[in-house]
């Protein structure tokens, strides 16, 4: 088993573990037995999740006398909503569920939001555990504390950071991810090693075809070199005051994808890899970044079928999406922007970039 540990110091007893290992979810209830983080658990997923490994994981959790329940929904982005956030409290009230229970998130990046923001709301907040299936939970979402939901007007609009008490992650729940599930993840772990990694990006380089072929072993460092970047941000910058900012790298236009395409038109990772070619050329027209090191980028990208390729909307309205981002300051764009592989660019100190609407609108219009 490999750990990576998140050091928070504000508060006590705020840090946690990040566990790899194949075969870890059977070991989730011997694990909560011996050290119980609640006196009941909701497990909430999707409806995907729970025929795959949630009803097996309740009946083992039962099993080990611990007391458990299954919350399921629809599979979707749209599903990270107000009116399923309520619906899930409503049933764990009625349940008998109160500030002792706890929450496991079990799935994907929009279950670990969904479920974790069910945790920071219910009772005033309650312990809960990341337990991701997918490579995009493994490698990013699951770590860190941000938790939301979707308002109709902007992704993660409603939400707050609220750590969980440890993440699981079991790579044999890899062996039943689709392939289109495995290069949305990578979109992500690509964004980790530029940002911060170049020997990350050298190691996707080499390993591209054992990665696709799902080898576990190999899939297992991946993880755990994302976890361990991820977490030392996390660390520095806890509430995204400036080096966290860097982590949104392809978010901002990717968001703005998102939302053009009601959510179902482009996955988070798809609109990810566009959103990162997208802002590569926004840095390398701002004479941060090589043309060479921003197809090298895209080559990765493309290599694992993600896009580089903005769609075909109006620059106008990508960027009025853009404008209407949580992270947005006011009316100024913002963006965090790559100098190198591995390497972010700063202005007077600061990882959030104001860049110039004309520069965007002309980058977006040559795309």
């Amino acid at each position: 088993m490999q750990s990576v540990e998140v050091k928070l110091t504000a508060g006590a007893n705020r840090s946690y573990k990040i566990f790899i290992e194949e075969g870890l979810l059977e070991k989730i209830p011997s694990i909560l037995s011996s050290g119980p983080i609640g006196n009941n658990y909701a497990v909430i997923c999707d409806s995907s999740t729970a025929k795959l490994f949630g009803e097996k994981l309740v009946a083992d959790l039962k099993a080990a006398g611990l007391n458990a329940s299954l919350f399921s929904f629809p599979v979707g982005e749209k599903s990270k909503a107000l009116s399923v956030l309520e619906g899930i409290q409503n049933k764990m009230l009625e349940l008998g569920f109160n500030r002792k229970s706890a929450v496991i998130a079990l799935g994907g990046g929009v279950t670990g939001d969904l479920a974790g923001f069910v945790a920071a709301t219910y009772m005033r907040g309650i312990s809960y555990v990341q337990v991701p299936t997918t490579l995009l939970a493994m490698v990013d979402s699951s770590i860190g504390g941000k938790v939301a939901v979707d308002l109709v007007g902007g992704k993660n609009s409603c939400g707050a950071f609220y750590q969980p008490k440890a993440v699981f992650a079991d790579i044999a729940c890899l062996k039943s991810l689709p392939d289109a599930q495995m290069s949305i993840g990578m979109a992500e772990s690509i964004k980790h090693a530029v940002i911060a990694n170049k020997a990350l990006f050298d190691f996707i380089e080499a390993n591209k075809e054992r990665i696709l072929g799902k080898d576990l072993p190999i899939l297992e460092q991946l993880v755990a070199k994302n976890c361990e970047i991820k977490a030392k941000i996390v660390e520095k910058d806890e509430l995204e005051q400036n080096l966290r900012k860097i982590v949104n790298y392809g978010h901002t236009v990717g968001h703005a994808i998102e939302l053009l395409g009601n959510y179902s038109k482009f996955s988070h990772g798809q609109a990810v890899s566009i959103g990162m070619a997208a802002e590569a050329a926004i840095s390398q027209a701002l004479g941060f970044i090589s043309a060479d090191a921003v197809k090298r980028q895209n080559n990765l990208l493309e290599s694992f079928s993600l896009s580089t390729n903005l769609p075909k909307y109006p620059s106008k309205e990508i960027i009025e999406a853009m404008q209407r981002d949580k992270k947005s300051d006011s009316k100024a764009l913002v963006f965090a922007l790559p100098s190198s592989i591995g390497s972010m660019k700063t202005v007077d100190g600061g990882y959030g970039i104001e860049v110039d609407e004309k520069i965007v609108s002309s980058v977006l219009e040559g795309a």
